[in-house]
């Protein structure tokens, strides 16, 4: 039986009917992608559920035979947000808010406000009604106008213009039209459309793309699993279309998550009961710390947890560890105090858990050993544990007579493995692609040192024969196609790097080498953050040169020095934003506001736009940078716990205007997930 309980997707990825929206919101974090095609329009889109009431929508879209720009295929991006105003109730319909095509050309920009209400077996018929009825500005008012109630001052598109400046001045202005449909589920797989629609298609019906006989439109879909569906349709009295939907929620992981056991806490006999156990006199022995490192370690190890150092005193212990396996440190805290607990002497009643990454003590979780040992098995264990340890700023190093774990330093490790890099969005080519072998090596010989590098050889790919850039800016990002025609082989970056603490809650970072594909030279950086803060504070300073096409080892003659004061904020429950201030690699000055949300299981998803004193004409197409940034963890697809992660970052088109230097190591990124609030979230696991 397929089980689906999310709206289904109308043309433009978003919950609707066929081509108009509904007032439904998809649920909390669902992503969906559609891709639907009609009367020689194919738009694909991908939709993210940030909250319970806000949607965001990015489009791509082919319209064959527009003859905008002087291509065959005239490729448009755009997005949309919507907002759910009010939630379906018993007698009340759901009702939303909604900008179409916001920030882009302008093709698609549209308005409107629906309703949508729901009712079961309806007339006695099998499954679900649902009743939508709206009113549409902008494309989705020029069908069946009432009039402009909000004046009709609204500017037609325009094909020169580069869009992607939001149109404030024309929301909810010019005429107002109404549309409606209903949506009957007859089971749950199969489902039929009908909608009356108040889009007139006046720029594809004016160039002859396709004629508008209806405004009728209907189709039928079919569930073909719990995540995809499809469908077929009949619109404008004319034309056949197709439609696909998949949907997922990083909530729910493709392949469902198992970790191994942990190992049984020991407890230890009351002091009534066997006072010699709690003798101190083994504290004096010189040899003890590191008797009670080698038994300690191999539990650590198995459990893919790196002992930094340890130190012991006759009732307390300090433990640096690291995360080998696991992305949730909450599991690293849990099977640390287990394997202190199994092993330690019974007098050492506290435990100092100190979180580390990369050679940074991010907090420190202090937690009694009698704790861990009573309240294992008690209702609502996790947050019991919580409310009894306690987490705070960690100092820099560890405590006098520390022993150092014996795999932590030194380190080599390397990988070979297959590489891809995609360029989005070229006009003549959708998505182009190069592929090949990569060569990663990094050594680790003090604890906050690396020295990294990575070796690519190309195999294939066509980002090569890409449009060759006609920027006004100098050329930090655009120059991509003239890099990869250069050489097959590349040194994608090679450098040092330094990182510490300064100070209980600052931390410092240094790294000087070729920093990424297209620059070289030196960065640092400077961060406060306490352990137990929402907020943190940092400033990096960079002086960089631009890299040789060849990607080797000269450079050529631009220039630039460059950084930002940064701002970070978590919001609580897995919201984050970050306002950087500054100067980018194309000399220009502005902020980047960036707002994300992660879960628990390390996906994370958000927005980003910069603004700077480049003009829209000297940027180009699109007006100013902007994207989606997605973060995937590898883990969610194998369902065996690893730290590894797959990033990319969607812009609508590479520019160079708000630019920054893409260095390795920001510190703020490597800190956040041992902070309070990230352990808090991930604590209903420390028993694991």
């Amino acid at each position: 039986m397929v089980v689906t309980s999310s709206p289904t997707l109308n043309f433009y990825g978003l919950p609707g009917l066929v081509d108009m929206p509904s007032a439904e919101a998809l649920p909390d974090g669902q992503i969906a992608i559609g891709i639907s095609n009609f009367a020689g329009t194919t738009r694909t889109s991908f939709s993210f559920q940030f909250s319970p009431r806000i949607t965001g929508t990015f489009r791509y879209v082919g319209l064959r035979d527009f003859n905008s720009g002087g291509f065959d295929t005239f490729r448009d991006r755009s997005f949309d947000v919507r907002y759910l105003l009010f939630h379906e109730g018993r007698y009340r319909p759901a009702v939303s808010v909604g900008l179409q095509d916001f920030s882009g050309t302008g093709i698609y920009a549209a308005e409107y406000l629906v309703a949508t209400k729901n009712f079961r077996r309806p007339f006695r018929l099998p499954g679900t009604l649902k009743v939508t009825g709206g009113l549409g500005w902008g494309r989705l008012g020029t069908s069946g106008s009432i009039g402009s109630p909000l004046g009709d001052d609204r500017p037609a598109f325009d094909p020169d213009d580069t869009g992607g400046e939001p149109s404030f001045d024309q929301w909810f202005r010019g005429p107002v039209s109404p549309f409606a449909g209903l949506e009957w589920q007859y089971s749950d797989r199969l489902g039929f459309k009908l909608e009356y629609s108040s889009d007139a298609y006046a720029l594809e019906t004016g160039l002859g793309i396709f004629e508008r006989e209806s405004r009728i439109n209907l189709g039928v879909e079919y569930q073909w699993t719990n995540a995809l569906r499809v469908g077929a349709y009949y619109l404008y009295g004319s034309e056949i279309g197709v439609n696909a939907q998949l949907q997922f929620n990083p909530k729910r992981p493709a392949t469902p998550f198992s970790v191994a056991g942990p190992r049984p806490i020991i407890v230890r006999p009351s002091r009534e009961a066997n006072p010699q156990s709690y003798d101190t006199a083994w504290a004096a022995s010189q040899s003890a710390p590191v008797i009670i490192r080698d038994v300690v370690e191999p539990e650590l190890t198995e459990d893919g947890i790196r002992l930094e150092s340890l130190t012991v005193t006759a009732n307390r212990a300090e433990a640096r560890v690291s995360s080998v396996r696991y992305d949730n440190l909450a599991i690293v805290v849990g099977r640390t105090g287990r394997a202190l607990a199994r092993q330690l002497p019974p007098s050492v009643e506290f435990f100092d858990i100190i979180l580390v990454n990369e050679g940074l003590a991010l907090s420190k979780i202090t937690i009694s050993r009698r704790d861990l040992e009573t309240l294992e098995f008690q209702p609502d264990a996790a947050n019991a544990l919580l409310a009894a340890a306690d987490v705070s700023d960690a100092a820099p190093n560890p405590a006098d007579g520390a022993v150092d774990g014996t795999l932590a330093y030194p380190r080599f490790s390397y990988s070979v493995g297959p590489f891809v890099r995609p360029s989005f969005f070229d006009p003549d080519e959708p998505v182009r692609l190069e592929g090949g072998i990569s060569v990663q090596a990094q050594y680790r010989f003090a604890p906050g040192w690396l020295v990294s590098g990575e070796v690519r050889h190309r195999l294939a790919g066509n980002v090569e024969d890409g449009r060759l850039s006609n920027s006004v800016l100098p050329r930090v990002r655009t120059d991509a196609v003239l890099y990869a025609q250069a050489a097959d082989t590349s040194i994608e970056n090679l450098f040092v790097s330094r990182q510490w603490k300064t100070g209980k809650n600052t931390y410092a970072r240094l790294t000087a080498g070729y920093l990424e594909q297209f620059f070289g030279g030196v960065s640092a950086e400077f961060l406060w953050k306490p352990a137990t803060s929402r907020l943190g504070l940092g400033i990096e300073a960079n002086y960089v040169q631009q890299r040789d096409f060849d990607q080797r080892f000269g450079f050529q003659d631009y220039d630039v020095a460059t950084g930002h004061v940064s701002a970070y904020y978590d919001f609580g429950k897995g919201y984050y934003g970050q306002v950087d201030v500054g100067r980018y690699l194309a000399g220009d000055v502005g902020a980047t506001f960036t707002l994300e949300r992660q879960f628990a299981n390390g996906w994370r998803l958000g927005g980003f736009f910069t603004l700077t004193d480049v003009t829209s004409e000297e940027f180009g197409e699109g007006s100013f940078d902007k994207g989606i940034n997605v973060t995937i963890p590898t883990s969610w697809f194998t369902g065996k716990p690893n730290r590894q992660l797959v990033k990319t970052t969607i812009r609508p088109v590479q520019r160079d205007g708000g630019a920054r230097l893409n260095v390795s190591g920001r510190l703020y990124e490597q800190i956040r997930d041992g902070h309070i609030t990230d352990l808090n979230a991930d604590w209903g696991r420390v028993w694991e």
